[in-house]
């Protein structure tokens, strides 16, 4: 029997049963995360059966933290945060504090010691930033205030366990349940924690002068280069060694978190114009990791804790479902937000992830914090990720068709409403048009001079404000969704232009077009033959690969004749469409 290292067993035995269970969760309409973890709890030691390599599995799921820090960090500028840092900084760091208190005096009715309550509470008080993103994006609130927010709070949560994940060894140290007679005394053991923190905070300030003086240079100056040698290859690699350089050398020359790394230097790339192009080159990596990162959780789960130790699990995810929620509630609508941003914040941070585990993990591994501490995060963790999504469902149901007469308004919170909601186009027999990038924009020019009426759908951030600018009607949100595409009047339109490059999302959009209007004339771009085939058997209309048409404008230009479009089409196609002017 062929021997296989357990680098290759463990990749494959994930992605196959996340793939199977992940799949299973998403026909029963709950979330793809919820399958993963149970992928893990499967190949776990806790279950009988196969058994994974554990440590493999977590340097799989830190890779994963890495590109997905990255990926939020290309997305989010420091601008952003300075934005909300007035609500955001005070917000995070008080939030932290009455959960981490109360999660205190959870582990003192425990018998825990004090410094095993401060990490076990500090566990508690954090939320995870794969959850967090993946709720903003499916809710279309990535770009708003509230988004902004949140994400702001949650980056600010991450720095502050930067710190944590430093002073551990330090309370290891000095638990009650560690000090021996004769020990030094606390007060020259708190100077030296003190000392830790100064030195900390030092690396910190030093590593972020770094990526402000020479990394916001150096590192777009670096795809950019690569980007004019038109390898796509290279420039793929080229965002990796980024993500993943950056984030070693910040872990082993300053001592700061991977994770946090990979953030600083997606926020350095923020600012280029290919940062659009580098989260699309990173993204299926990152997926794919996230994916082993929800596994790995769910290796390390014992589903016996909740047997074991009941009314602590309850207490767990009371702080966590309740208290955390709550807090962040009381301390924004002091800010005089609106009470919709209120209930968004706390809908955000009614969850724990990768932080948490990474903290009780390496307390476990000091010997300052119980097994059983961390079987009890983990399986608030399972429960909160598992119930978030449906707390964001109830949250837009709740959603109020004006702003709080109550709240002071403010032009952010204008301009949230603005974005967030989707008010239904008035055109009829128009056309739509699917992403505004160099496609859709060619597309937009030539209906704008053939005067024919038109309205893009499109969610980037600055893609939107030039379409405001020149007076187009755009819905801000995403094409996939059945909602927009019905805001957009779809039933009554008589044209749309799926201008994505995405394939796969262009065939997802396809399908909901045809359900909304089976007459309407789809047009689509494709890149390969195995995406036109795609494409039509969705139901588009009619499919223009992009390779195929240059090469045909060559041979008409060398040829002098003209020539029909090589799109592939049906009996769908309307009178006028396809044909070369």
């Amino acid at each position: 029997m062929p021997h296989h290292s357990p680098l290759i067993a463990t990749i494959t035995a994930g992605f196959v049963l996340a793939f199977l269970l992940g799949a299973f969760a998403n026909r029963l309409r709950i979330p793809t995360l919820v399958g993963y973890m149970i992928a893990g709890i499967i190949v776990g030691p806790f279950t009988p059966g196969y058994v994974a390599d554990q440590k493999v599995a977590s340097e799989l799921a830190e890779i994963g933290v890495v590109l997905l820090m990255f990926g939020v960090g290309l997305h989010f500028s420091f601008k952003d945060l300075l934005l909300v840092k007035a609500i955001a900084v005070p917000g995070a760091l008080a939030q932290m504090a009455v959960a981490t208190l109360i999660g205190m005096a959870l582990a003192r009715l425990a018998g825990w010691s004090a410094a095993a309550g401060v990490v076990f509470g500090l566990s508690l008080s954090v939320a995870s930033t794969v959850v967090l993103v993946r709720a903003l994006q499916e809710h279309r609130l990535m770009e708003t205030e509230r988004g902004h927010i949140a994400l702001g709070w949650l980056v600010v949560q991450d720095l502050a366990m930067v710190l944590a994940l430093v002073l551990v060894p330090a309370l290891a140290a000095v638990g009650s349940d560690r000090v021996e007679p004769g020990a030094p005394t606390a007060g020259i053991e708190w100077r030296e924690i003190l000392s830790v923190i100064g030195i900390t905070m030092g690396k910190v300030l030093a590593f972020a002068a770094l990526m402000l003086i020479f990394g916001r240079r150096f590192i777009p100056w670096i795809l950019h280069y690569v980007a004019h040698t038109g390898s796509r290859e290279l420039f793929r690699l080229a965002v990796l060694a980024i993500a993943l350089g950056v984030a070693y050398s910040a872990s082993t020359y300053f001592g700061i978190s991977l994770a946090l790394g990979a953030f600083f230097a997606g926020t350095m790339l923020h600012e280029s114009p290919l940062s659009q192009r580098a989260a699309e080159e990173s993204l299926p990596l990152r997926d794919a990791f996230a994916v082993l990162f929800f596994v790995s959780v769910g290796m390390l789960f014992d589903p016996t804790i909740i047997l074991r130790h009941p009314f602590l699990f309850v207490g767990v995810l009371l702080i966590v479902l309740v208290v955390n929620p709550a807090a962040a509630y009381f301390i924004v609508t002091m800010y005089r937000r609106t009470k919709h941003t209120a209930f968004t914040i706390s809908a955000s941070l009614a969850q724990i992830g990768e932080f948490s585990f990474i903290l009780s993990g390496i307390a476990v591994m000091l010997g300052l914090l119980q097994q059983e501490a961390r079987d009890l995060i983990l399986a608030a963790a399972i429960v909160s990720i598992f119930a978030n999504p449906v707390l964001f469902r109830q949250l837009e149901k709740m959603r109020p068709k004006k702003q709080d007469k109550a709240a002071v308004p403010e032009p952010e919170a204008a301009e949230e409403a603005e974005i967030v909601e989707l008010v239904p186009t008035k055109l009829n027999d128009h056309a739509v048009i699917v992403g505004y990038g160099r496609v859709g924009r060619v597309v937009a020019e030539g209906l704008l001079r053939e005067d024919h009426k038109f309205l893009v759908i499109e969610d980037r951030p600055e893609t939107v404000e030039d379409l405001r600018k020149r007076k187009v009607e755009v819905l801000v949100a995403n094409a996939v969704q059945t909602e927009t595409l019905a805001a957009a009047n779809i039933a009554g339109a008589r044209w749309i232009f799926v201008a994505i490059p995405d394939g796969f999302e262009a065939g997802q959009v396809v399908e909901q077009a045809r359900k909304l209007n089976p007459d309407i004339a789809i047009i689509a771009r494709a890149h390969s033959d195995a995406e036109v085939e795609h494409l039509i058997n969705m139901g588009v209309s009619f499919t223009i690969m992009g390779e195929r048409e240059i090469a045909m404008g060559m041979l008409e230009f060398a040829l002098g004749r003209p020539h029909v479009p090589a799109g592939e089409h049906n009996d769908r196609m309307p009178p006028g469409i396809g044909r070369r002017t």
